[in-house]
């Protein structure tokens, strides 16, 4: 009835005020325009935006609903409003602090050039995120499982809410997702603890999780001239700071000057490292003040709020005790006996005795031992009246001691079905084993009511008490409890009832109790017991002296010196530390393009790249753990862009990172790094054509090494060397790849690219450090059975001393190693003469992979024999091979020799082979016998050997004769001297019998 009228709200003359509220709500002006991000498709937002009540998640786009619909001629009149973004974080609508987005490049600590100690340093933060939920136990679980696989059940083990199961085959949470365990030497991620100095893998299993770099203060502070300061910051609270200024001498005869600094809040993390003197700004000469250090180092740390500690012998001592709450070595670990047909947590307590398949486990586990006088780790038991039990399990290993607390050894309480005297012990233990007999029920963890029980490791038994026994393991963990290793092997097994298993086990206790301290619980005990020592030092132990006041660092021995000028450009990157850059990371190697070869962008996570002179680690600081490590000296080589740079290491895996920042200057400030602290080198990029046969012209072995270059071919034009290493082929690494899909890519590939690594100055292909070591164990068994020379002597058998001395004097001539080259070596390898790989000729259309793994592959040219020189002690004389012209040949060799005992200079030293075709001085062929056969050369080695050895032996019996008579001599002497001594005194008894003069006499 509106529609045009005069009533009609939107048209006609206004009408008269009115009291009717019905009235004045039909005047009103129409409805404002509809906003069109209210009924459109909603842009792409990040994951964690919302407006109005929406809560961020994607949904489909919404039709437009008809009233939208009827006012869509007002909206096309109309400037759209921008939508409004209410919230930044649905977590602020609960009032809980908002989450940040993850940065895309993790900023690095200031000050630039801090050479950290170890990862716990790379990891500090002045302004860490808060534990909130999901911020900590989801990081720190290390858990790429899903929900449903966390709750995985097996015959062992039943899954339950709360908990992380782990029935075997997790492997290693790495770069990119799970990897295969490492194998020694490497070391497992969580392991990577101290970076500034070598941390070896001694055993077969290593400790995870320890905070090894907790010793810093006492090895560089305790007992040495340092300064402590104390304070109450506003927003960090207590803080502790360490500093002392400590000097060097170079290789070169120069002093280096720098600064090794702590600083401890009460967060658990806590700086430590060093920077030099050459990256702080120009200072006086005897040193920078404490406060302009402090101003550069920590900026975000208030300088006024701290106070310079006492002299207390209380101070270091309190120090020390703060630093290494963390490290213990002495632990305590439940055992949980389960009968056949048992599973509840008050059947497992209320058995009394130890069956037969209980105590062969407990045997190979540890020592029984009387517990009344026991002067060890005891872990809460009575030592004095026996009132916890009179015997008890204990163990050690790693320099640990290990108290278990056995339930069928600990006091039974009849009629007590909670058995509390049993429980009150292994109830607060962290780590329990239970230990299942054959027909046991599944364990259930939630069974179990515990506080403190955070790691289940279930051992079940098979075929108990016999020869053939075997043991399988699974593990429960809280899920707020990172994962530790050692991994388990698929299906938890089966483990033979040896040594190895015992390792394991006690290994896999140790790591898990380590693990367990970074739950919330225990991170928040150790928090508030660190916040009270601090809180203690910075009120009762400082003195009035301000930061402003105290004395600089100077040393004794620079008194009246200057301040020596920076060593130029580049000087900060020769710490020892760690120096950090912020990357993106991901596995595998890209191509030219800048995308991965087998994966998109998203793959990338953003880590911390961390280079010490030891090893190269990657840290994930959202997730507060280590994601891939190797040591420097397997660095093979490295491809570098303006903005990106492949890694490869190892056996030729590859990591690629991508870096921010100023083209070029992060990318140049790492590889310069490399240059130092690693053996490596830049890679070559080859694109090799086929010839009009369609042969690429060289040949590779199933290492990838190259062992043969056609003369006169693509190949060789493009700079392709013997001794060369492809590492990647197609786009693609070789241990991806594989040795039968790298064959098919170099036969079918229209046009191969390739990516070579050269070989070393002396024409050697370049090993990482891991490859030596392998070989060096398979060494023995490469070596095979000795053969026997055959000419000269034909029953004598090679000895190892002949093998080595075989070995020097068939190798390739060249100039002996200068000073240098051995100094810049850390570890040298020699090289055994083993067969040669099959090649395939020429003709074929591709390289063939051989079977053989030759361990060295050096090409050989045609050049005359060497001449002979005379055997000595010093400089045994070297035989050289000839070869045909045009054709050749690599020497293979494989052996691993300590650069210390290095023989190559103490024994052989190699003769040079002139590039003419007629060397001076070379021998007549009627003089020098042609070389044939290894048996030949064998036998001309052992008559060589046994020359010399005898000469030895009679240099030996020589040099006894001569001890022989000048031990006689001395004994005629001493004979002579005895008997004129007694001659005299018979004399002068004599004369005074006589009444002569006794001057007369004398």
């Amino acid at each position: 009835m509106w529609a045009g009228g005069v009533g009609s709200p939107r048209r006609g003359v206004a009408p008269a005020p009115t009291d009717d509220l019905f009235a004045r709500k039909l005047r009103q002006p129409a409805r404002p325009p509809l906003t069109p991000h209210t009924f459109e498709p909603r842009q792409p937002r990040g994951p964690l935006l919302r407006s109005g009540s929406d809560a961020g998640e994607a949904r489909p786009p919404t039709p437009a609903s008809p009233r939208a619909r009827a006012h869509s001629h007002e909206e096309a009149s109309r400037p759209a409003a921008a939508p409004t973004r209410l919230f930044t974080d649905p977590l602020a609508l609960l009032g809980l602090p908002a989450e940040e987005p993850e940065p895309a490049f993790p900023p690095v600590l200031e000050p630039r050039w801090f050479a950290h100690y170890d990862v716990q340093s790379l990891l500090f933060d002045w302004a860490p995120r808060s534990r909130g939920a999901g911020s900590h136990a989801e990081a720190s679980s290390g858990t790429p499982a899903a929900a449903e696989d966390q709750v995985a059940s097996s015959d062992l083990l039943l899954g339950a809410p709360g908990f992380v199961s782990e029935l075997g085959g997790e492997g290693e949470l790495g770069l990119g997702g799970t990897v295969s365990p490492p194998v020694p030497p490497a070391l497992p991620n969580a392991a990577v603890s101290v970076l500034e100095e070598p941390q070896s893998r001694t055993s077969a299993y290593s400790l995870e999780h320890a905070d090894f770099g907790a010793g810093y203060y006492r090895k560089y502070f305790y007992g040495k001239e340092h300064q402590n300061f104390f304070g109450l910051d506003e927003a960090l609270g207590p803080v502790a700071v360490s500093l002392r200024r400590e000097e060097k001498e170079t290789s070169g005869g120069g002093t280096l000057h720098s600064y090794r600094v702590i600083i401890r809040t009460t967060k658990l993390r806590t700086l430590r490292g060093t920077i030099s003197e050459d990256a702080l700004p120009p200072g006086p000469p005897r040193g920078l003040s404490p406060r302009k250090l402090l101003e550069y180092v920590a900026p975000r740390l208030s300088p006024t709020c701290l106070r310079l500690g006492s002299a207390s012998p209380k101070v270091p001592r309190t120090l020390l005790t703060l630093d290494e709450q963390v490290l213990s070595f002495q632990r305590k670990v439940g055992i949980l006996y389960c009968r056949a047909g048992q599973g509840s947590e008050e059947e497992m307590y209320n058995n009394q005795e130890a069956g037969a398949a209980f105590t062969q486990f407990l045997t190979l586990l540890g020592d029984v031992v009387r517990l009344k006088g026991f002067d060890s780790y005891r872990a809460q038991l009575d030592t004095k009246t026996d009132s916890t039990g009179t015997h008890s399990l204990y163990t050690t290993y790693q320099d640990h001691e290990i108290m278990f607390h056995v339930s069928t050894m600990l006091p039974y309480t009849p009629n007590n079905q909670q058995q509390l005297l049993r429980k009150r012990h292994i109830g607060n233990d962290i780590v329990t084993i239970v230990f299942q007999e054959p027909g046991s029920k599944p364990f259930c963890p939630s069974s179990i009511r515990s506080h403190f029980q955070h790691v289940f490791l279930v051992v079940r038994a098979h075929a108990p008490c016999t020869p053939h026994t075997t043991y399988r393991v699974a593990v429960s963990r809280t899920q707020d409890t990172p994962a530790f290793g050692p991994a388990l092997p698929p299906g938890g097994g089966p483990f033979a009832a040896n040594a190895d298993f015992r390792a394991f086990l006690l290994a896999k206790a140790l790591n898990g109790e380590q693990a367990a301290g970074h739950a919330r619980q225990f991170h928040a005990m150790a928090t508030r017991t660190r916040q009270q020592y601090l809180q203690d030092l910075a009120t009762n132990e400082v003195t009035t002296t301000s930061l402003d006041s105290a004395s600089r660092f100077g040393l004794p021995s620079l008194g009246g010196r200057r301040r020596v000028p920076p060593r130029g450009p580049g000087a900060e990157l020769q710490a020892a530390g760690a120096l950090a850059w912020g990357v993106r990371a991901a596995p595998g190697a890209r191509v030219a393009a800048g995308a991965e070869a087998g994966g998109p962008d998203s793959a990338e996570t953003p880590c911390l790249l961390g280079i010490s002179a030891e090893a190269l680690v990657l840290v994930a600081p959202r997730d507060g753990r280590v994601v891939f490590n190797c040591a420097c000296r397997d660095v093979l080589a490295w491809t570098f862009s303006e903005q990106q740079l492949d890694l490869y290491h190892g056996r030729g895996e590859a990591i690629t990172l991508r870096l921010d920042g100023a083209p070029g200057q992060a990318v140049g400030e790492i590889v310069a790094r490399l240059q130092l602290v690693s053996r490596g080198c830049e890679t070559r990029e080859l694109a090799l054509p086929r010839d009009g046969q369609g042969r690429l012209g060289f040949q590779v072995d199933a290492e990838g090494f190259i062992t043969h270059v056609e003369r006169f071919t693509f190949a060789e034009t493009a700079g392709l060397r013997p001794g060369a290493r492809l590492l990647r082929v197609c786009g693609q690494t070789l241990p991806s790849l594989g040795a039968d899909a790298a064959a098919q890519l170099l036969r079918s590939a229209p046009k191969v690219c390739v990516t070579v690594l050269p070989p070393d100055e002396s024409g050697r292909p370049r090993r990482s450090f891991s490859e030596l070591y392998t070989l060096s164990l398979q060494e023995p068994s490469r070596r095979g059975a000795p053969e026997p020379a055959q000419d000269e002597a034909p029953g004598v058998v090679l000895l190892p001393t002949t093998m080595q001395l075989l070995r020097l004097c068939l190798q390739d001539g060249g100039s002996p190693p200068g000073p240098g080259d051995l100094a810049e070596e850390r570890t040298e390898f020699l090289h055994s003469q083993s067969a040669p790989s099959p090649r395939s000729s020429l003709s074929d259309e591709a390289p063939v992979l051989p079977n053989t793994t030759p361990d060295l592959l050096l090409a050989t040219t045609a050049k005359p024999s060497a001449p002979e020189t005379p055997p000595s002690q010093d400089e045994p004389g070297s035989s050289g091979g000839q070869e045909d012209e045009g054709d050749p040949a690599p020497a293979l060799r494989a052996s691993f020799l300590p650069r210390t005992l290095s023989l190559q200079n103490s024994i052989s030293r190699r003769q040079p082979i002139p590039e003419s075709g007629d060397p001076k001085g070379a021998a007549k062929p009627d003089t020098e016998p042609e070389p044939g056969s290894l048996s030949e050369k064998v036998s001309h080695l052992e008559s060589l050997l046994r020359k010399l050895q005898e000469d030895l032996q009679k240099e030996k019996a020589d040099r006894a004769a001569l001890e022989e008579e000048v031990r006689s001599l001395r004994h005629n002497n001493r004979r002579l001297q005895a008997e004129s001594e007694s001659a005299a005194t018979r004399l002068l008894l004599a004369s005074k019998q006589l009444g002569a003069p006794s001057t007369d006499v004398a």
